[in-house]
């Protein structure tokens, strides 16, 4: 076998180790790439009690029971189904009724969730204040547009 040969080989040989290490990477890690799933997917996926995941939807409407201690009731809907959701610590500002939100935590099975970490999630028409300003001096300012940001103090 020649130099060129033998290094062919080991390049070859490599690349084939980096493929299977990738390919059992991306497999162990199937279920896991996705966002969030909805509480009508977690039904209709059948998750087990005990696993870990982010649910999201939208805070339904009269839901959120606050608690003493910082604990905080309420429950997440979307289309199909809802979910009830427990929460110990504070909320981030933007979170409120009727508003997307995102919770990292475990599912505890019958439809109750159990999270860690809650992440309010803002409509497309949210702009920062500087931005509004700025298209405002430039004259594109649209009346009726997005609502802008308050100021940072």
């Amino acid at each position: 076998m020649t130099r060129k040969q033998r290094r062919l080989t080991l390049i070859l040989s490599a690349l084939a180790v980096i493929g299977v290490a990738l390919g059992l990477v991306l497999y162990a890690m199937r279920d896991n790439i996705v966002f969030f799933y909805t509480p009508g997917e977690i039904v209709a996926k059948d998750v087990k009690p005990g696993t870990r995941l982010r649910l999201g939807g939208l805070v339904k409407e009269g839901s959120v029971e606050k608690g003493a201690d910082r604990s905080v009731l309420f429950t997440v809907a979307d289309a199909q189904s809802e979910m009830r959701v427990r929460y110990s610590g504070v909320l981030p500002d933007l979170f409120r009724e009727g508003q997307g939100v995102v919770a990292e935590g475990v599912f505890e099975g019958a439809k109750a969730f159990r999270a860690d970490t809650v992440l309010a999630k803002h409509d497309e028409t949210y702009m920062p204040r500087e931005v509004a300003d700025s298209l405002k001096k430039q004259g594109h300012w649209q009346p009726g547009g997005p609502p802008a940001a308050p100021a940072a103090k």
